[in-house]
């Protein structure tokens, strides 16, 4: 009863001093572009991170406006699961990014690093868009591997897992991926070293060890096939310096 006595007060008070949040469709439609990967629609209806029309999570302002970072995340990043993204991919990028905000001692610094989160779920989406639509088992083990991507693979324990044959599940993946399940395993490895050189501090050869790689000389030799460039260069050229600050 507690609880909803404070609910009523703070209803009467927002009313009086005309304070209200966002519009609900208003926000699901914006959530919506970003799952569909619309770059144009979501910088016609991007509006920069700020507590008006939010309400007051915290009566901190720093605190507040984090807090709301975290909301923008959350959703964001469970409306790109439903629109296929790989959970793993997406709660982790999630994570680094709440991570980099928890860091943060500003108002601006935060509202840019929204900003910076909203697009790049945008542009990983758009290009998802491109991708052929998959079956429920690829979808499985597609997420089988991202879930896993720190410790060895095989396509027998994949298939296994989802209660279909190797053979089959070999087939149907090269046809609606494009390649094999090992490339993919390859691919999905590089995609997360390259996540980890642009937002962490870890050494190169705790990278490789993490991603399972069976030798760091292996590891660069594979990262430069992928991207032309070895770890090192990578992280110089992309190294995202405000995450100390």
């Amino acid at each position: 009863m507690g609880t909803y006595r404070d609910l009523e007060k703070a209803l009467l008070s927002q009313s009086e001093n005309q304070i209200y949040h966002s519009n609900y469709q208003s926000e699901l439609y914006f959530y919506r572009a970003v799952q569909q990967g619309n770059l144009e629609q979501v910088t016609k209806l991007f509006t920069p991170l700020s507590t008006n029309g939010m309400g007051v999570l915290s009566k901190n302002s720093l605190r507040n406006i984090r807090y709301h970072f975290v909301v923008s995340v959350a959703l964001i990043t469970r409306f790109c699961i439903e629109g296929g993204l790989p959970t793993e991919t997406a709660y982790t990028l999630s994570d680094l990014y709440i991570q980099r905000a928890d860091t943060m001692t500003n108002e601006q610094s935060i509202a840019d690093l929204h900003k910076e989160m909203i697009f790049e779920f945008t542009t990983i989406m758009q290009s998802k868009r491109t991708e052929h639509v998959m079956s429920l088992v690829v979808s499985q083990a597609v997420n089988y591997i991202h879930k896993n991507l720190r410790k060895p693979i095989k396509e027998s324990e994949i298939a296994e897992a989802l209660c279909v044959s190797s053979s089959y599940l070999s087939s149907l993946f090269k046809q609606e991926i494009g390649i094999g399940i090992k490339a993919y395993i390859q691919t999905a490895r590089i995609e997360a070293a390259k996540n980890m050189l642009r937002y962490s501090d870890y050494d190169y050869s705790v990278i490789s060890n993490y991603l399972c790689f069976s030798s760091h000389s292996y590891f660069i030799s594979v990262f430069k096939k992928h991207t032309g460039m070895t770890p090192k260069e990578y992280r110089n050229r992309y190294f995202q310096s405000n995450w100390t600050e």
